[in-house]
């Protein structure tokens, strides 16, 4: 399984980006897919999660209402929607696919790469 994220950058504070998360070798549509994201000298941090149909998603709540998950299984790709970014919410994410409980790190498997997500005051 491997996983691709991509679409981070450095943006002002109120704007918005959105990250993707192109996965390869793995059936998609059985997975829960999830971002992370970690902080310098920090543990990295649930952010959101979806279930492995989409039905279902799940989020921190510094980021509730804030930040949309959604997966295209077809397109056997996670998006994650950030709006209304926020200085504090600068940090290296990463997106993740496994089974199990959504919001449990250890429930991932698989993880791509981090892509960094900077907000300017």
């Amino acid at each position: 399984v491997q996983l691709q994220a991509s679409g981070g950058g450095l943006v002002q504070a109120g704007a918005s980006l959105r990250l993707s998360c192109s996965a390869s070798g793995v059936t998609f549509g059985s997975y829960i897919m999830g971002w992370f994201r970690q902080f310098p000298g920090k543990d990295r941090e649930f952010v959101a999660g979806i279930s492995w149909s989409g039905g279902s998603t799940y989020f921190a709540d510094s980021v509730k209402g804030r930040f949309t998950i959604s997966k295209n299984n077809a397109k056997m790709t996670s998006y994650l929607q950030m709006d209304s970014l926020k200085p504090e919410d600068t940090a290296v994410y990463y997106c993740a696919a496994g089974n199990g409980i959504v919001r449990d790190i250890r429930a991932y498997r698989n993880w791509g790469q981090g892509t960094q997500v900077t907000v300017s005051s």
